[in-house]
């Protein structure tokens, strides 16, 4: 059984078609990867599946239950849906440590001091407990960027959606984040990442999507996807990318 469905999901800004029938199934513990081009609609798709944009037509499916449109329980849906964007998003008048234990505490009602032990614990999982009760401007963007993953991670979500996380990095900086996600993928974390770092996206997922235009013009496992694509434009997406060394 899946953990999410996209179901013939369409998504406008005025005239223009920014998802056209999106069909996708991910299943626990799988690790997805939506690749393409700038404006394929990738970062789209991630906002709809958490309600950060409403959906023109379509449902979207959490382990059977009906989480898009009218209706719809977004402080709820978001309890089970992480989501780490590419600009941190942290707050900036709060610590580490308050960013993280702020949605466990006042979204789903947890003691305070339990979400404490629990940010500190994560925290030390991506070595980090030392900067606990820095605030987001003292620390680099590599540091900010895993203390967003740890905020998602707090709420014990059922799937993390992650959103181009290291494009606003520097690329010294790009390693210390990427092994944290291959540490979730390896604890079996339900992610969906979009990404432009292919080499990684091949490494680490289970499923490859790639957007064109806002279609899903193909998918299937890494070795498959990147190795023998079906589509003349995935093929020729793929050969760019080689071409500037990136895969």
């Amino acid at each position: 059984m899946s953990l999410i469905d996209v179901i013939g999901l369409e998504k406008h800004y005025g005239d223009h078609a920014v998802l056209q029938g999106i069909d996708l199934s991910i299943a626990k513990h799988q690790v997805v990867t939506l690749i393409g081009a700038s404006g394929s609609g990738k970062s789209t798709l991630l906002r709809c599946i958490n309600a950060l944009e409403p959906i023109d037509r379509g449902q979207i499916m959490l382990g059977g239950d009906l989480v898009s449109g009218p209706g719809v329980n977004v402080n709820r849906l978001r309890r089970k849906i992480g989501m780490v964007f590419q600009s941190y998003n942290l707050f900036p008048h709060m610590t580490v440590k308050e960013n993280i234990t702020f949605g466990p505490i006042r979204l789903r009602g947890d003691r305070p001091e339990a979400a404490r032990e629990r940010a500190q614990a994560l925290l030390e999982r991506v070595n980090l407990a030392h900067r606990a009760d820095f605030y987001p401007d003292q620390l680099s963007g590599g540091q900010q960027q895993r203390v967003a993953i740890v905020r998602a991670l707090a709420m014990d979500p059922q799937v993390v959606l992650l959103d181009e996380i290291t494009s606003a990095l520097d690329p010294e900086l790009v390693a210390e984040v990427l092994n944290i996600v291959r540490e979730l993928a390896a604890d079996g974390m339900t992610m969906i990442l979009a990404t432009h770092e292919m080499q990684f996206a091949k490494e680490v997922s289970d499923l490859v999507v790639f957007l064109e235009q806002g279609r899903l013009l193909e998918q299937g496992p890494p070795s498959q996807l990147f190795e023998d694509p079906v589509e003349p434009r995935t093929r020729e997406f793929l050969r760019q990318i080689v071409k500037a060394g990136r895969l």
